[in-house]
């Protein structure tokens, strides 16, 4: 077995590098001077990135397109958008060049945010909460009117891969009807699985409407007014895919008018929101700041979850959380 170079530019804390470099014996690990400090950005080109065979973090594209050596190019983040380009693509594809995500090492996290969302929405916990810190009125009769179940309500889940599979593991407890909507079925999901073709049609049969969309340009402002406009009076939106797939005016519109009940947000477009931006203040709009995927002990896993490719790589078995190549 020959020794192959990783290059690793993801942000680790010396216990982390070190599970790293104990789990690669055998093979060179290079880091640039500077790792990368988010999942939302990548690093600048590397020469150490080219030259390498495998890279683990968010490399620059470029360095993908130029590093003629690289073949696996494991990501350290759910999304992938900057990378799924046709100049990437073409460049990987002679080479036999891979992408994998990192869906799964969250899909735990952000499937729990999720449903965290929705059966505060039910119960009403953030109008309760908001009460305690301002008022301190009591309002039992209010919300307890505006109380609801989730048990058997219609939920649609639109971008059904990791995350929207494990949310549908923890919706069954609730008996809920579940549609899910993705690019290519493949009719092996459990579950009810429509293309994206049928949003409009499904958008008013559901009381959830789940958005696990990633932010690639044809994904660029998908829920829009018509989609609003589609959704029955009442409906609920959670956002857990990207800010960008969201027309954020419409969104405000939809739910200054109280045809959308609630609109839950773990991401926006842009990231952060300035202070002055309406949906700070519009009405029923409850914002979480991206961390729905964080949880103690994110960094072991991605770790973990590398070093599993890695030697799934080697023995020329099938690669989890495989999205391009």
């Amino acid at each position: 077995m020959r020794s192959l170079t990783v290059f690793c530019n993801a942000y680790l804390a010396p216990a982390q590098y070190q599970r790293l470099t104990s789990g690669l014996a055998g093979h060179r690990l290079v880091r640039p001077e500077i790792p990368a400090t988010s999942n939302l950005h990548a690093g600048g080109p590397e020469a150490a990135c080219r030259d390498a065979d495998i890279a683990f973090g968010q490399p620059d594209p470029t360095d993908i397109v130029a590093g003629v050596r690289l073949k696996l190019i494991a990501l350290t983040s759910a999304g992938y958008a900057r990378y799924d380009t046709a100049e990437i693509r073409n460049a990987l594809q002679p080479r036999g060049g891979v992408i994998c995500s990192a869906s799964m090492v969250y899909a735990d996290a952000c499937a729990h945010h999720a449903l965290q969302f929705m059966l505060s929405d039910c119960r009403q916990n953030v109008a309760a909460v908001l009460d305690q810190a301002g008022k301190r009125t009591w309002p039992k009769d209010a919300l307890r009117d505006r109380c609801r179940l989730l048990t058997n309500s219609r939920v649609l889940i639109v971008g059904y891969g990791t995350i929207g599979a494990r949310l549908t593991e923890l919706l069954r407890p609730f008996h809920a009807h579940i549609v899910a909507l993705r690019r290519k079925p493949r009719g092996d999901e459990g579950v009810p699985t429509l293309p994206l073709a049928e949003l409009h049609a499904q958008l008013g049969k559901a009381d959830h409407v789940v958005n696990l969309m990633p932010g690639v340009p044809e994904t660029a402002g998908m829920f829009a007014a018509s989609e609003f406009a589609a959704m029955r009076p009442g409906t609920v939106l959670y956002n857990i895919g990207r800010g960008t797939t969201v027309d954020q005016p419409a969104l405000e519109a939809a739910l200054r008018t109280g045809h959308l009940r609630a609109a839950y947000l773990d991401v926006t477009d842009p990231e952060p929101l300035r202070p002055a931006h309406p949906l700070w203040d519009a009405p029923n709009c409850h914002i979480t700041p991206h961390t729905a995927g964080g949880y103690d002990g994110e960094f072991d896993r991605q770790v973990d979850h590398f070093l599993e490719n890695f030697h799934r790589f080697m023995e020329g078995k099938p690669l989890a959380d495989k999205v391009i190549g």
